[in-house]
């Protein structure tokens, strides 16, 4: 792992690949000794979708990652935008050296095209992008 990364954005979502992101997130934080901010966003402006982690979740996150000792912070953003737009937008005023983010398995055909917020953020990044699959 490299060690010249000050900050990182990981993409969150409560799910299988929303915790496989976050977890390899802070792996890469706690290796290189990173800023990591996790960016959880409504699916298509619905902040009442599942996908918006409750403040529950929130708050497990933000113990996890201050227990773990990790610079971080966590964002809501609540103003509309995709979780893509969200993401990087984040990552592009933050000057991040790395975006995290969850892919979900895929059948063959699916493989062919790419979620949506995925395929944005891997698109258009100004920085590297890992995905990570949760564990099987």
């Amino acid at each position: 792992m490299s060690t010249d990364l000050r900050t990182i954005v990981a993409g969150y979502l409560p799910t299988p690949e929303g915790n496989a992101a976050l977890e390899a997130a802070k792996t890469w934080a706690l290796a290189s000794g990173s800023r990591l901010i996790v960016v959880n966003t409504g699916r298509h402006g619905d902040y009442s979708h599942p996908n918006f982690a409750s403040a529950r979740d929130i708050d497990a996150i933000e113990a996890e990652l201050a227990e773990s000792g990790i610079d971080h912070e966590v964002q809501q953003p609540t103003d509309g935008r995709s979780a893509g737009d969200a993401i990087l937008g984040t990552a592009a005023s933050s000057s991040a050296d790395l975006i995290v983010i969850g892919m979900r398995r895929r059948s063959p055909v699916g493989k062919l095209i790419t979620g949506s917020t995925a395929q944005q953020v891997l698109l258009d990044a100004a920085c590297p992008v890992l995905s990570v699959k949760p564990r099987a």
